[in-house]
């Protein structure tokens, strides 16, 4: 029997947030809905959910805040934005805060099953991975955690993900359009603006070892040499 996985929706169309919880819950998902962001964060603490996903304009809390509150007590779980919202600015806030994916309203519910299914795999694929070594740090990306000496670096988890994608591609150019379609669903402008500030974020946790770059390899990807 196929395990029955918990995720939080938090959607204040009542309307949309049933039609979700519905076809969601014809796949093996239980779903906890809630129609604010103060809703949606007493489910996350009483249900302990796989997954979240967020509208990012609600009520009493919006998505943005309450992700940025999960954070800072969960860095690990997964969070989907749904928005309507189209400003490269507001994309780019959702994934620095924390997000790990979005989907612009109006949107096709296979499309969001299969965005949660891959995150969901991506989560417990992480678990069997190894610390790594990057010149004189040590990776632990199960944990995500990056540590130079005595020094310890929390990462986020897409953070985490690109690094570890750029280490298991060390001295070698990590294709830019497939890295996007990986961890972002999709190469478009606003997913690579976004990636650019996870390369600026990442290259500043790295900067104690002046021997590690990360290079921009103009019109095909990033490589890390160390």
């Amino acid at each position: 029997m196929a395990e029955i996985i918990d995720i939080v929706l938090a959607e204040d169309e009542p309307s949309l947030g049933q039609i979700i919880k519905e076809s969601l819950e014809t796949r093996n998902f239980k779903v906890h809905l809630a129609q604010n962001g103060e809703e949606a964060l007493a489910l996350y603490k009483s249900v302990s959910p796989k997954l979240l996903v967020l509208d990012v304009m609600m009520p009493k809390k919006d998505g943005f805040t309450l992700a940025k509150e999960i954070r800072l007590e969960d860095e690990t779980i997964p969070i989907i934005f749904l928005t309507a919202k189209s400003q490269t600015q507001d994309v780019v806030e959702g994934f620095t805060i924390g997000g790990n994916d979005y989907l612009k309203k109006p949107f096709s519910m296979e499309e969001l099953i299969v965005r949660i299914n891959n995150l969901l795999h991506r989560t417990k694929t992480q678990l069997s991975a190894e610390a790594l070594t990057i010149g004189k740090y040590i990776f632990d990306f199960p944990k995500q955690i990056l540590t130079y000496e005595d020094t310890s670096y929390p990462l986020t988890h897409r953070e985490a993900h690109l690094l570890f994608h750029l280490v298991k591609n060390k001295n070698q150019v990590l294709d830019r359009s497939m890295i996007l379609k990986k961890l972002w669903g999709d190469d478009d402008f606003f997913n690579g603006r976004s990636m650019d500030v996870f390369i600026t974020k990442l290259r500043k946790k790295l900067k104690q070892d002046d021997t590690i770059q990360i290079i921009n390899v103009r019109g095909f990807g990033y490589k890390l040499v160390c």
